[in-house]
């Protein structure tokens, strides 16, 4: 009896990229279009950002330029502010000296010349003391008043029956403000009271 011989089976061998199939050639060209779009979006994307960034380059350059051009404006401009800042209240002294210059040629002319000099100056000091009331320069009322530190500088003390401690008996110069600030201390004479007897 012969033996029945088993169904030879066929074994498979793995597989291999070789065996893989080729793509067709137009899933290749499809590959191909893919990149070469995505190059060209790339390019274009710089482009524009090479534009974008030339563009911001000289909106800097511009905007630098301004602010030079503006800086010496400021410049020039603080400068004449200095330089003519005191026009008016000048302006307004020039009528001080027109006052002055006619006092002086009164004195040339007439033979009262004292009286003359007298009123002139008198002339002169109303003439200045309505300039600073026009700039708001007023003067420190400081006789028969307390004495304040911050308004008055003490040259001295007297005893004084008349007045309290503490009083401003007399002024040897005038104080004046500019507005609410103080330009220049009164120079006074402040009363210690009255005198004390042993």
């Amino acid at each position: 009896m012969s033996n029945p011989q088993a169904p030879h089976k066929k074994t498979e061998k793995p597989s291999s990229e070789a065996d893989i199939p080729a793509p067709p050639a137009d899933d290749q060209s499809l590959e191909n279009e893919v990149v070469s779009d995505s190059i060209k979006e790339l390019e274009t994307r710089c482009e524009t950002a090479e534009q974008e960034s030339k563009q911001h380059y000289e909106r800097l350059l511009r905007v630098s330029a301004d602010f030079e051009n503006f800086k010496k404006r400021s410049f020039k401009e603080a400068e004449d502010f200095r330089k003519y800042a005191n026009e008016l209240l000048l302006l307004e002294l020039l009528t001080v000296v027109d006052n002055l210059e006619r006092a002086v040629q009164s004195t040339d002319n007439e033979n009262n010349a004292a009286g003359c000099v007298i009123e002139g100056v008198e002339m002169t000091l109303k003439s200045l003391l309505k300039i600073f009331e026009k700039f708001s320069v007023k003067v420190i009322d400081a006789v028969g008043k307390p004495f304040d530190p911050n308004f008055h500088q003490a040259m001295m003390q007297e005893a004084s029956a008349e007045y309290p401690e503490n009083t401003i008996l007399r002024e040897f110069q005038k104080g004046y403000l500019l507005h609410d600030r103080l330009m220049r201390p009164s120079m006074v004479v402040v009363s210690k009271g009255p005198e004390k007897t042993e």
